[in-house]
């Protein structure tokens, strides 16, 4: 009988470090997508306001449209709402250093002043050609989402910004 071996979407590929930016895997226990059914009563949790994520690394609620939101962390069960797992369907990366918001400005339409996108905000935008989720988690620190299928892709496209970033600098 074969025996399969899990990978996680980046295995091998990650970490890169350039300059003093460096990419790196995030590995959640679970992602898992929350659509509130309509009338829902969403009261007494912690639920994201559009564009934002609230709670902690160890489990994240973000907000990624209208009435839904990923929790990345420990699984969920909500009452009156889809719940779907969506583990193994999406690459998750941390871009972190003092040039990260450089390297995310050479492949990102999103407005990443900090002003403008400060500590616990999130977007679905770009990266690249790519659809995304960012999340700022820190102040040098971005968290992404792409769909596993473009891991690869993601990766290359984030060390090749690096590399740029710290050859300017």
């Amino acid at each position: 009988m074969v025996s399969l071996i899990a990978k996680s979407a980046c295995d091998g590929m990650l970490p890169v470090a350039h300059g003093g930016v460096t990419l790196s895997e995030v590995v959640p226990e679970a992602i898992t997508s929350v659509a509130f059914l309509k009338n829902a009563e969403t009261t007494g949790a912690d639920w994201p306001a559009p564009n934002r994520w609230t709670g902690a690394a160890g489990r994240r609620a973000v907000s990624v449209g209208p009435g839904k939101v990923f929790v990345i962390g420990a699984a969920v069960d909500v009452q009156g709402a889809a719940i779907t797992d969506q583990s193994d369907a999406w690459a998750m990366m941390a871009l972190e250093g003092p040039g990260a918001r450089d390297v995310l400005a050479r492949l990102c339409p999103q407005d990443l002043r900090p002003g403008v996108f400060a500590v616990g905000h999130a977007a679905q935008t770009l990266i690249g050609h790519m659809t995304a989720t960012l999340m700022r988690t820190e102040a040098e620190r971005y968290e992404i989402l792409v769909f596993r299928s473009m891991a690869h892709t993601a990766v290359h496209e984030l060390s090749t910004a690096m590399a740029m970033v710290a050859a300017r600098g």
